[in-house]
């Protein structure tokens, strides 16, 4: 299963040793790895189709890596796509407006058609990358219905979490998205991602990745964070996702 790391702080914080332990986790995940982070106050992306432990970039890069209010990382098991570049998250994309976003996503699409057409116009071919996709053309879509330059930050909110409802029934969908304002965390897997409190801010991860005190995120909710906060709360859609095995535990239970 892939993991996911988000980090959001009132103040740059050094989160250095987050991502060494993080990236640890790699020995299960061995097919990429990526993340996004700051520098000179410019969004940049960092990625390879290697496992963690393999890579001769990434150790250069953690250790020079300056105090971030806000960081995304991605370790990748491949499940939906070929091992390359194109499939290898982060993702992102600019929306009409000129907003940025970047996704990764933890979880594999199993029913539903709303993401189908994506596949003509995708670089890549992971079910991850045409969410992002979806994503944008509903925010386009609202873009155009109110005639406006941008979307504030309520209407951006109401966008998101209605394409997460879209897309969540039956489907295993643990996502972190970021647009440059605000990052957005959703899971609808049991025992997956939890976060733990800094002095200043939040850290989000798949797995705990230290001693802290980590406290599972909300189920089947999305949620977005800034400076360290939760700012909003979505819609408790209820779609948990019950992997086979898990559903033929329940009807063991039911003794039917």
């Amino acid at each position: 299963m892939c993991e996911l790391l988000g980090i959001s702080s009132k103040v740059p914080y050094d989160f250095r040793a987050e991502l060494k332990n993080f990236f640890k986790h790699c020995n299960e995940n061995p097919h990429g790895w990526g993340i996004m982070y700051k520098k000179d106050g410019e969004r940049r992306i960092v990625k390879e189709p290697v496992s963690a432990d393999s890579s001769t970039k990434l150790p250069r890069l953690v250790s020079q890596l300056d105090s971030q209010n806000v960081l995304i990382a991605h370790i990748r098991y491949a499940t939906v796509g070929a091992k390359n570049n194109e499939n290898t998250h982060p993702f992102e994309r600019y929306d009409d407006s000129g907003r940025r976003w970047t996704l990764i996503h933890n979880g594999t699409i199993f029913s539903g058609n709303v993401l189908t057409k994506y596949k003509q116009t995708q670089k890549g071919t992971t079910d991850s990358e045409r969410i992002l996709l979806y994503l944008i053309e509903q925010i386009n879509q609202k873009i155009r219905e109110k005639n406006e330059q941008d979307l504030d930050a309520e209407e951006r909110f109401s966008v998101l979490n209605q394409v997460v409802c879209d897309i969540t029934h039956r489907n295993k969908v643990n996502l972190m998205i970021y647009d440059g304002e605000y990052l957005y965390a959703h899971k609808n897997m049991k025992d997956t991602l939890s976060f733990k409190r800094t002095e200043d801010g939040i850290v989000l991860a798949t797995k705990p990745i230290d001693d802290g005190n980590w406290i599972p995120l909300p189920m089947t909710t999305l949620l977005s964070f800034k400076d360290g906060k939760l700012i909003r709360e979505g819609t408790n859609h209820g779609n948990v996702f019950v992997s086979y095995k898990e559903s033929m535990n329940i009807f063991d239970g039911m003794n039917i």
